[in-house]
């Protein structure tokens, strides 16, 4: 069932973004059929598509084929909108499995956002390698309403703040050390991004959209008011501090 039918399994605030944004579009034209395509395997063969992609793609499209919403905060120019329309594309994984196309955010210019056939959404990056950004359609869906709850608090670039405060360790070291109070956010988490909340502040912890190994780590960090953005200030001086005593904890655990 479309998840605008039956939001069952998203969080409030996600099922809030959706019925206050979302709608659904039918396809502008008729879609092939997945198994009337043509993949090419990890030696390069021209193959039919394996049952797991079709199933896979199958079930995107009957979940969230159509779907559109606005994420406010996504972008300078206010509300960003997405769109779940599948593409053709599929191509192996050449570390397991496969993954497919679909169209992502509305931007000038896009990257070719992909499902993997293990659930986790990605991009591709030039080559054409999968970067995990959310370990399932879901949780990037949870994290657009995360975005769009905070994008009346003030934003902050926590690699920036980080570096000003002369200590260059990703923002997991201020998370984990400095600020008290946050709370993870499960639903929107995952190895690759990582969600941290207070009733005045809020951490998003990701990894960049790159295939350097290891990928770097970078932060946005919202304040919600002065009070708030003091409280940011005393964090980075202790980071700061930690820093030059040494360092932090790596942030990705």
């Amino acid at each position: 069932m479309h998840v605008l039918d039956d939001p069952t399994g998203l969080s409030p605030l996600a099922q809030d973004l959706l019925r206050r944004t979302g709608r659904r579009e039918p396809p502008a034209e008729p879609r092939l059929a997945g198994d009337f395509l043509r993949v090419r395997d990890r030696t390069g063969r021209q193959v039919p598509p394996p049952a797991l992609l079709l199933i896979r793609r199958e079930g995107f499209e009957q979940r969230y084929g159509g779907l559109r919403y606005l994420v406010r905060g996504g972008g300078p120019r206010g509300a960003r909108e997405w769109v779940y329309d599948l593409h053709p594309g599929m191509w192996a994984d050449p570390a397991g499995g496969w993954h497919f196309d679909w169209f992502g955010e509305r931007v000038s210019s896009p990257v070719g956002y992909r499902v993997h056939t293990d659930g986790r959404a990605g991009v591709a990056d030039g080559s054409g390698v999968f970067l995990e950004i959310a370990p399932s359609v879901p949780a990037l869906i949870e994290s657009h309403a995360l975005l769009d709850r905070f994008s009346g608090w003030e934003r902050h670039t926590g690699a920036g703040h980080l570096a000003a405060a002369g200590h260059l360790a990703a923002a997991g070291h201020l998370a984990a050390r400095c600020l008290d109070g946050l709370s993870d956010v499960p639903e929107a988490s995952g190895r690759t991004v990582r969600w941290r909340i207070s009733e005045d502040l809020a951490v998003e912890e990701f990894q960049l959209w790159t295939s350097q190994l290891p990928r770097p780590w970078h932060a946005w960090i919202w304040t919600r008011d002065e009070t708030a953005r003091a409280r940011l200030d005393r964090a980075l001086a202790r980071s700061a501090a930690n820093g030059r005593a040494g360092g932090g904890p790596d942030p990705r655990r």
